[in-house]
């Protein structure tokens, strides 16, 4: 699995990731919630972040991490590659090459969490809003 440079052009093929992800782990958020993040995230949050993602053999993005200074602001995976190791790879590129120590996580998404745990995050506090002041409960986690 090779780590690759994502490009503008790349955005809304990310954000059917993103979606496709987002529907498959975050059982709390509404289809109202999703409609209402989509153009924060193409607009706002993917030009706001140092973007990487993992391809098929077919040129498909199957997965995508952005940081930002030393955090993961984003780390998403197409829902049908899960668990084959794709988040894994682009975290520990993000570590390594992007100086990456913290990350959010939403406390309702129990498989993201146990992931970074398992990772080698911990838990340092926790928000009970998120940055969008929704009553999304965050874990900040670090290295």
């Amino acid at each position: 699995m090779n780590v690759e440079n994502v490009f503008p052009e790349d955005y809304a093929e990310m954000l059917n990731v993103w979606e496709d992800s987002v529907r498959a782990t975050h059982s709390f958020i509404t289809e109202e919630d999703i409609e209402f993040f989509k153009p924060i995230i193409m607009e706002q949050a993917f030009p706001a972040v140092t973007l990487k993602c993992i391809k098929s053999n077919n040129g498909l993005i199957l997965g995508f991490i952005g940081t930002h200074d030393d955090k993961v602001e984003m780390l998403f995976i197409q829902n049908a590659e899960r668990g084959k190791g794709i988040g894994k790879v682009l975290l520990n590129f993000a570590i390594k090459n992007l100086a990456v120590t913290k990350v959010d996580v939403n406390e309702q998404n129990p498989l993201a969490v146990n992931f970074y745990k398992h990772m080698g995050f911990s838990i340092t506090s926790r928000s009970p809003l998120d940055d969008m002041g929704k009553p999304f409960p965050i874990l900040h986690m670090s290295l």
